[in-house]
């Protein structure tokens, strides 16, 4: 079992930066894939971006490719999401989430296919 918490959230202007962390306990955390997602007030979680068990391999929705860069450092059992542009259709509570796997390419994208979520990190951003 892993647990999952978020920071690095809070108040942006458009067009700057942020830096989200998730740190995750345990010793295996090169095991799972790692995921973002982020809910908006009155809709459905979505897909942000994944990585599998080495940063290699990512994937990330249309509307942050470019924009937005997830990595993990294994050796701090840390995954990030660097969001660079911000735009005020980014305002949302971001969530970490976790997956363990065998395959070292798996980034899945939709939300039952992870295990395990944080509590989550506001994001606002103002025009």
């Amino acid at each position: 079992q892993v647990q999952l918490v978020e920071s690095g959230g809070g108040l942006a202007q458009a067009g700057d930066s942020l830096r989200l962390s998730c740190a995750a306990s345990g010793r295996t955390f090169s095991t799972y894939a790692m995921g973002w997602f982020r809910q908006a007030p009155g809709k459905e979680r979505e897909f942000v971006a994944a990585v599998g068990r080495t940063s290699r391999f990512t994937k990330y929705a249309d509307s942050v490719k470019g924009r937005f860069t997830i990595s993990r450092d294994n050796g701090k059992n840390t995954v990030y999401l660097q969001m660079n542009s911000l735009k005020p259709e980014d305002t949302a509570v971001y969530y970490c989430a976790a997956v363990q796997t065998d395959s070292a390419y798996y980034t899945p994208a939709r939300k039952a296919e992870y295990d395990y979520w944080g509590q989550g990190t506001q994001v606002t951003v103002s025009s």
